[in-house]
């Protein structure tokens, strides 16, 4: 499998990007509401779990929900987003971010990375404040866990007079100058979906400072019943509330955050120490040391242009031209899964998705559709050294590795020997 005929044995169990780790007390809680009935979405595991969510993250009112999505749906709900109304959303991230928009009939319009943390570029987000003035509303997402440039991000998005959505389902538990992800939008949302640090196998959660808001949430997501004697709707109603089952899991879970986290952030610290010894010609996904303070969710590999062997991606399909010293992110992730071990291409950018491919991209030079072009036509870089399109190009290069906080040391050291291999 490897270039130069090196060889290892397969893992004999799965080592998995990021699967849930159990402790105990999870099952005691669902057993709880088992044993007193309470298996529908009220009952003790639901108020403890929005008691805690706002004890570790400082907002002061939360709502638990079937899915970090529907908190989603939630949050652009609440921001007042009307069909034919255009929305600045973060571009490199999972599609959940941007779906809850075209369910209020929003229309979505992306805005490039920046290579600092891999999120929304300020600067970018600029650029469109001037080309589309009148958006009021901004979904911000914190990829892989790391926090964004959230003070520059807030200053565009005040300046201009526009509503933030946080989308922190993947950086739960992360800091931004010792403030928690979750907190900086009118409006945010964290994940428990089944990868995540803290899972209830699904699940999520609006958390907001408004209480107005979260009791028009804690409506809307059981259907929207009025206080009245008979079932009486004025309004449209979702299924969205979280069970008293899955919140048991979760509440279980909870005390644990800041142990996953140190997990998580050794595995990250050994692949980012193991790759710099060997020399390799690639970085980990970087993080601003000084004012943030990723959960470390995945670990993800940055190969550097000079480093990256000839590779194609169709919308499905991928190839690659092995060479000397160099590989890609589609033979690394082939390799690892000869051996049983998971990884995962980064999200693909929302603008390069078929199902929005028509839809306004914005880098921090203009019409980011008209940079994609030219990056397909000259090349990685414009004149001035950086990537025209930053999301395509991180795309191009990076990968997950590995993350779970069950992979032992040992196994951690044989994936790095398997990249380490893919160089030869």
């Amino acid at each position: 499998m490897f270039k130069q005929g090196k060889e290892f044995k397969a893992f004999e169990s799965k080592v998995w990007l990021s699967s849930p780790t159990m402790h105990g007390p999870e099952i005691e809680y669902v057993k709880e509401a088992y044993e007193t009935n309470w298996m529908s979405t009220v009952g003790q595991n639901i108020n403890e779990v929005e008691r805690i969510a706002c004890e570790k993250t400082g907002c002061h009112y939360a709502v638990a929900l079937s899915a970090g999505t529907a908190a989603l749906h939630m949050a652009v709900k609440l921001a007042g987003v009307q069909p034919g109304e255009k929305v600045f959303c973060s571009d490199m991230t999972f599609d959940a971010t941007v779906n809850p928009v075209v369910y209020e009939g929003g229309i979505p319009v992306f805005i490039d990375t920046e290579y600092a943390t891999w999120n929304m570029d300020p600067v970018a987000l600029e650029q469109a404040f001037r080309l589309y003035p009148e958006v009021k509303t901004v979904v911000v997402a914190h990829l892989y866990g790391t926090p964004g440039k959230v003070d520059e991000i807030k200053e565009v998005c005040d300046r201009h007079g526009a509503t933030i959505i946080e989308d922190a389902a993947e950086s739960f538990g992360a800091t931004y100058k010792g403030i928690q992800t979750g907190t900086f939008g009118t409006y945010n949302c964290i994940s428990f979906n089944g990868n995540k640090i803290i899972t209830g196998s699904s699940g999520g959660m609006l958390l907001t400072d408004d209480k107005e808001a979260a009791e028009k949430v804690r409506k809307w997501s059981t259907q929207a019943r009025e206080n009245a004697p008979w079932y009486q709707h004025e309004e449209l109603g979702y299924n969205y509330r979280m069970s008293n089952v899955i919140a048991g899991v979760v509440r279980g879970q909870l005390p644990y955050l800041e142990e996953h986290i140190a997990q998580k952030k050794a595995i990250y610290m050994r692949y980012k120490e193991a790759f710099k010894r060997a020399g390799l010609p690639v970085e980990m996904n970087p993080y601003d040391e000084k004012n943030s303070e990723p959960n470390f969710w995945l670990s993800c590999l940055l190969i550097k242009p000079e480093g990256m062997c000839r590779q194609m991606r169709g919308e499905q399909e991928a190839l690659y031209l092995p060479e000397h010293g160099k590989s890609c992110p589609t033979e690394i992730l082939e390799t690892l899964a000869s051996y049983n071990a998971e990884g995962r291409p980064i999200w693909k950018p929302m603008h390069m998705q078929p199902i929005y491919r028509m839809n306004s991209f914005v880098t921090r030079e203009g019409n980011g559709r008209a940079k994609t072009n030219a990056y397909l036509a000259v090349g990685a870089v414009g004149k001035d050294g950086r990537a025209l399109d930053v999301g395509m190009d991180l795309f191009q290069r990076g990968l997950c590795l590995p993350s779970d906080n069950k992979m032992t040391a040992g196994e951690q050291d044989r994936v790095i020997e398997i990249v380490k291999g893919c160089f030869e």
